[in-house]
């Protein structure tokens, strides 16, 4: 049997790592707990370059784009994290949780902002639930293995639309 001590001493991370049949080195560790700390937030491979780059210095953990691109690649693989493909073709990185099947986001076609909608779809998420829920059972009953939803609205934002109307607004010239 182990000691209160041993089973205290057991990283989080760690067991998280393993259970995913994942290394538990110091750049898994870097990358997943960025991720896990910013849950509602989706990173480009470059954006999550600079944010790490600038939170690994403290730690002594340095990651190059390749190490990182591979590190993210096995994360997403094992199902820890959602990668979305915009519009763009822009691979996002996000936290994955476990419980969640499906991840309502909206892709704004102007500024490119990536913003989560299941606060906006509360009053629908139990219908949005059991709707990817029916979906991956069907496809698993195919024979489809691996499978997960994303659910991406695309448009214009509101700040972008309003902007958009300030801007499209008669010039007046004083030559007349």
């Amino acid at each position: 049997m182990a000691s209160p001590t041993s089973l205290a001493s057991i990283d989080p991370m760690d067991t998280l790592l393993s259970a995913h049949g994942l290394r538990r080195t110091a750049a898994a560790r870097l990358v997943l707990g960025w991720f896990l700390a910013h849950p509602g937030v989706s990173y480009t491979h470059a954006q999550l370059l600079v944010a790490l780059q600038g939170a690994g210095s403290g730690s002594g953990v340095t990651l190059d784009r390749v190490t990182l691109y591979r590190l993210i690649d096995r994360l997403t693989q094992v199902g820890l994290l959602l990668c979305r493909v915009d519009a763009n073709r822009v691979r996002r990185y996000q936290a994955m949780p476990e419980s969640v099947k499906a991840m309502p986001h909206f892709e704004c076609q102007t500024c490119h902002r990536d913003s989560p909608l299941v606060g906006t779809l509360q009053g629908n998420a139990l219908d949005l639930e059991v709707a990817a829920q029916n979906a991956l059972q069907a496809l698993k009953a195919l024979g489809y293995q691996g499978v997960s939803l994303d659910l991406a609205v695309r448009g214009v934002c509101a700040d972008c639309a309003s902007a958009a109307v300030g801007q499209a607004a008669p010039a007046y010239s004083d030559s007349q």
